[in-house]
C-alpha cells in the first residue's frame, strides 16, 4: 500500500470583507494575518490549519455546504464558545446528548458561515 503525504494546505473562504473577516479568523486561531492586495492569508499554527480570505465573486448561497469542525479538549467547550462568541460569532445550537463519542456547538463567523467547536470525552481506560 503507498502511502500518501497530503496535507491540509488552506481552507479557503469568500468574503464580503477578506479583512475583517480574516480578522475575526486570526484572533480566533492566533494567527497573523498575512495581507495581499485584495486577498489575506492566515498561515497555520503549529497542529493547526491555514485559511485564505478572498473577496466574494457571487452572491452567498442559500445552502452552505461544507464548514470547519473545530476540535478543543473536553471540557472547555463551552469557554471556548463564549470566547468565540465575545469575538463576534453568533450562536446557533448546541448538540450535547445525541452522541456519547461528542458535543458540539454550532456557530456562525461574522459573515454567517457555519462552524463547529466539539469535544469528545476521554477513552474509558480498560
Amino acid at each position: 500500500m503507498t502511502a500518501h503525504q497530503i496535507t491540509l494546505g488552506a481552507f479557503n473562504l469568500e468574503a464580503q470583507n477578506p479583512a475583517a473577516l480574516a480578522g475575526f479568523w486570526a484572533a480566533v486561531t492566533g494567527a497573523t494575518p498575512s495581507p495581499g492586495g485584495e486577498s489575506v492569508y492566515l498561515p497555520a499554527s503549529p497542529g493547526g490549519f491555514a485559511m485564505f480570505f478572498q473577496p466574494r465573486t457571487a452572491p452567498r448561497p442559500e445552502h452552505q455546504a461544507s464548514h470547519l469542525d473545530l476540535t478543543v479538549p473536553w471540557g472547555s467547550r463551552q469557554a471556548e464558545v463564549d470566547r468565540l462568541v465575545g469575538l463576534g460569532a453568533t450562536f446557533k445550537w448546541n448538540v450535547l446528548e445525541e452522541h456519547p463519542h461528542v458535543q458540539w456547538t454550532t456557530l456562525a463567523d461574522p459573515e454567517g458561515n457555519l462552524f463547529c467547536v466539539a469535544e469528545h470525552p476521554p477513552a474509558d481506560p480498560q
